[in-house]
């Protein structure tokens, strides 16, 4: 489907801007609507050509990328932005890596048409962030699923709540990731895909799925039971000297079972997910380096523990890159 246009898209290099997806067009229609029917049709659209480079529009739930935010030259209302590849609207958690702010924006237009930038905001967007008009800004733009509330809220042209800033810890690795990217092509448009969980796994467990997902560590070596004495040995006449005081059986020592490491009981842990099969949750504490505990009905596989909350950030990352996108921090008290 070819995305009807405000004004035609020009993909010729030196031209900065976006492209007003349909449904922006249509407030007359969607201005009827409420609650999460105001977000539909949500479109897509076909790929198309910046300076020599292809971009392809796809549906990508996992989105999390780094690069640089310009900002609208026009004089824009409510908390929005345009974006290259995401569905148009969808919703994406935008980070200032110099101040660890985080909003929450809806994106409406395809954009920015320079391949040296990833996300173009609004005026308001730019506002509630804390950058200004004219200056790049490096963020990092994480796709997100919203409550309802705050999705009518940027609907409306108003603001969601702030996020949480985001630790020094973390906002450190995120900009050692961006030094890392081509300035000309930032890969937004293709970062890591972790695998696909069910909800099943995520919760209630799912032996099947979750061997497919994360296969199984091979076995570990087991040492072999020591041979006992001989019979040769042992029918041979003691000695006399034996024989006067007899020998105490002396059975050999048992190997040391491998203890689990029991984690400190204060600082800050990722809390990963909960899961009613303990096989499933051992092996994902095994894939994440982290370990399981069983406060309740559930078995928690947690990360940790650290010291401070930078480190805990850092963590947190890692597990949600792994797919899983509920992870949170806790303090261990």
């Amino acid at each position: 489907m070819r995305l009807p246009v405000k004004r035609t898209l020009a993909l010729f290099g030196g031209l900065a801007g976006s492209v007003l997806a349909p449904h922006v067009l249509a407030q007359d229609t969607n201005s009827a609507r409420t609650g999460p029917a105001a977000d539909y049709p949500v479109v897509i659209g076909e790929p198309f050509t910046i300076g020599g480079t292809v971009w392809t529009p796809r549906d990508q739930l996992n989105y999390d990328a780094v690069g640089m935010a310009s900002v609208a030259d026009a004089q824009t209302s409510g908390v929005t932005a345009a974006h290259k590849t995401l569905p148009l609207p969808s919703y994406v958690e935008v980070t200032d890596l110099q101040s660890g702010r985080t909003i929450l924006v809806r994106l409406e237009e395809r954009g920015p048409l320079a391949n040296s930038h990833l996300i173009e905001l609004s005026r308001g967007a730019a506002r509630q962030l804390g950058i200004s008009p004219g200056s790049d800004t490096p963020v990092r733009v994480r796709r997100v699923n919203p409550p309802e509330p705050e999705r009518a809220a940027l609907r409306q042209g108003g603001e969601a709540p702030r996020r949480m800033d985001t630790p020094q810890g973390l906002l450190e690795v995120l900009r050692k990731k961006l030094a890392g990217q081509s300035p000309l092509l930032p890969p937004p448009s293709t970062p890591p895909t972790p695998p696909k969980l069910s909800p099943e796994m995520m919760g209630q467990g799912s032996a099947t799925a979750f061997a497919t997902a994360f296969p199984a560590p091979a076995a570990e070596p087991r040492l072999a039971p020591q041979p006992g004495p001989s019979p040769q040995t042992s029918a041979t006449a003691p000695s006399p000297t034996a024989s006067a005081k007899p020998a105490t059986p002396v059975s050999p020592a048992p190997s040391p079972a491998k203890a689990p490491i029991a984690p400190a009981a204060s600082g800050f842990v990722v809390q990963v997910g909960a899961f009613s099969v303990e096989p499933n949750a051992r092996k994902l504490a095994q894939t994440l380096d982290g370990f399981v505990e069983k406060p309740g009905r559930f078995w928690l596989v947690r990360m940790g523990p650290f010291d401070n909350r930078a480190k805990a950030g850092a963590a947190l990352e890692t597990a949600r890159k792994a797919g899983y996108n509920d992870a949170r921090i806790l303090h261990r008290d």
